[in-house]
């Protein structure tokens, strides 16, 4: 990571779009010019767990939220709200487990490799526990300048 910036326990929550439920990591760790890392415990009462873990495919909503995190950290350090974005597409995502255990406290780590003036990006993503690598994948996200304006556009 690229002189981070440890942010400590810092609620993720002010740097997501996402509210409620919907926001399924606990803190932001620290973050840099091309990269963040987060963090989740995974417990009973986690979005989707059933009382023994969340499935391992969720990894790439927690990629996906990582990356939300990114954007919004660093729209703030601009002066600008915090926006919504898109999951285009995840290449190569692999999880070596098939389930997260409840305990198990997993850090998300994301690194930017583009970032078009269009509002492409796309992200190396991996999941740890501890130092075992449980999941990686290329992640693909389009934010709009204004979402309204191309979610109206998308419906005509």
């Amino acid at each position: 990571m690229d002189q981070p910036s440890p942010v400590g326990t810092r609620d993720i929550r002010r740097f997501l779009p996402h509210s409620g439920a919907m926001v399924l990591l606990d803190r932001l760790l620290e973050v840099g010019p091309e990269d963040l890392r987060a963090e989740v415990t995974i417990r009973p009462d986690s979005m989707f767990c059933d009382g023994h873990g969340v499935p391992g495919w969720v990894g790439v909503e927690y990629m996906a939220q990582a990356i939300a995190a990114y954007a919004g950290y660093t729209a703030q350090l601009r002066g600008e709200a915090v926006k919504i974005g898109f999951l285009l597409g995840t290449r190569r995502y692999e999880a070596s487990c098939p389930v997260f255990a409840v305990g198990s406290l997993l850090q998300i780590h994301i690194h930017r490799i583009l970032q078009a003036d269009n509002g492409i990006g796309s992200f190396e993503c991996r999941i740890r526990a501890g130092s075992e690598q449980l999941a990686s994948a290329t992640i693909t996200v389009f934010q709009p300048a204004d979402a309204a304006v191309f979610l109206e556009g998308s419906t005509e």
